[in-house]
C-alpha cells in the first residue's frame, strides 16, 4: 500500500485574489483550474508542478465564511520549505508579505512566521542540513 498526502484545502473568500496572491507572493504554480458549475472551481496550486502535496483552494460559503484567515486557530498551520532562505524573503517581502518577526536561527533551521493573504500564520523555514 502506498499512501500520500495529496491536497491540503485552503479556504479563501475569492478564487481569483487566492491564486494571485499564491503565484506572485509565494511564487506557486497553478496546477489546474476547472470550472465546476454554480460557482464552484477546482483549484490546485503547487510550489512546483512534482510537487506531491498541493493545496485545493476553496471559496468558503455560509458558515465556513468564520475559519477564513483562522485555519489553524491562530497557531502556524501551515510551513514553506526553501532551500535558500534569504532570496525567499527578500522575494516575500518584495511582494508585500507580512512578516511578524525577523528570521531566526533554531536548531531545526532558520525560521520566520508570515501572514498569508487572509491573516493566517505560516512558516517560512529552511531546514538545518
Amino acid at each position: 500500500m502506498n499512501n500520500r498526502l495529496g491536497l491540503i484545502a485552503f479556504l479563501t473568500d475569492e478564487y481569483d485574489r487566492a491564486i494571485s496572491w499564491f503565484q506572485e507572493a509565494l511564487q506557486f504554480v497553478l496546477l489546474e483550474d476547472t470550472d465546476m458549475g454554480h460557482g464552484k472551481r477546482w483549484v490546485r496550486m503547487a510550489p512546483q508542478h512534482d510537487a506531491q502535496t498541493a493545496f485545493l483552494i476553496a471559496r468558503a460559503t455560509g458558515d465556513q465564511r468564520r475559519a477564513v484567515g483562522n485555519q489553524a486557530g491562530g497557531r502556524v498551520g501551515h510551513f514553506l520549505f526553501t532551500d535558500d532562505f534569504d532570496a525567499m524573503y527578500a522575494h516575500m517581502t518584495k511582494a508585500g508579505v507580512t512578516f511578524r518577526e525577523e528570521a531566526r536561527h533554531e536548531p531545526y533551521g532558520t525560521v520566520a512566521v508570515f501572514e498569508d493573504l487572509h491573516g493566517n500564520l505560516w512558516d517560512l523555514l529552511q531546514p538545518k542540513r
